[in-house]
């Protein structure tokens, strides 16, 4: 690992989401757990305005995005490794995006939103260890963007289906 100045320093940061892929076991599911906790904040910040809450997931997964595929860039070179195990910023934006959809459904599931909460943890985890097509593929990009696009779009299946879970509850 080589870290060369205070870029480097704040791409490293960025990268392991905050440090949490610094763990010793599981990085990506801690990494998982730092978005699970910057979405439960937003919910539980915003719950009472559906659209601004909407608008505040889409801005913190966009920002999220971009600040992972410009860290994730310079992160591989640090740890000298092609998406090494603790870069998990990637994990940390696919689970932001997981809870997108699920803004509109919080003033119907009450109290309830905590469980699906920790019901889209479980999916984008799910969707992000086993990797359908087309996200396996996706890890071949280079780069940041090679980092970013599979837990993009794991995150994107997550939304579907937790969305489609609620709606068939309601």
């Amino acid at each position: 690992m080589k870290i060369n100045g205070p870029v480097d320093a704040l791409a490293f940061f960025i990268a392991t989401g905050f440090g949490s892929g610094l763990m010793p076991f599981g990085p990506g599911t801690f990494g998982s757990l730092v978005g699970l906790l910057i979405s439960y904040g937003l919910i539980a910040w915003l719950k009472t305005d559906v659209i601004v809450l909407q608008n505040a997931l889409i801005i913190a997964s966009v920002i999220t995005a971009a600040a992972g595929i410009w860290s994730g860039t310079r992160a591989e070179k640090i740890f000298d490794q092609k998406d090494s195990g603790q870069i998990v910023i990637d994990e940390v934006c696919g689970q932001i995006i997981s809870f997108v959809f699920i803004a509109p459904f919080i003033s119907h599931t009450g109290e309830n939103w905590r469980w699906w909460m920790i019901a889209g943890f479980l999916l984008f985890r799910l969707f992000d260890i086993f990797k359908p097509y087309p996200i396996k593929g996706l890890q071949e990009l280079t780069g940041g963007l090679g980092v970013m696009m599979d837990d993009i779009i794991a995150g994107i299946y997550a939304a579907t289906i937790l969305s489609l879970l609620i709606w068939i509850r309601m």
